[in-house]
């Protein structure tokens, strides 16, 4: 009985152990996801400036329909 009560503290003292690993990695992945959420709008936005600045190029380039 002693034996079994001894095991089975060693198993809660490794899920213990298993559960704050999981949960640090869980902590760090959720900062890194909000980082690079971060940088998919950075780059949104940085696109959508260059489309506006060649959509601006393009039409200060055209010629009026008479030429």
């Amino acid at each position: 009985m002693e034996n079994l009560v001894k095991k089975l503290e060693e198993q809660i003292t490794f899920l213990q152990q298993e559960i704050s690993q999981i949960s640090s990695e869980l902590y760090s992945q959720q900062k890194e996801i909000k980082f690079l959420k971060n940088e998919i709008t950075n780059l949104n936005k940085r696109i959508e400036e260059m489309d506006n600045e060649i959509i601006t190029e393009i039409k200060e380039d055209e010629k009026p329909p008479h030429y």
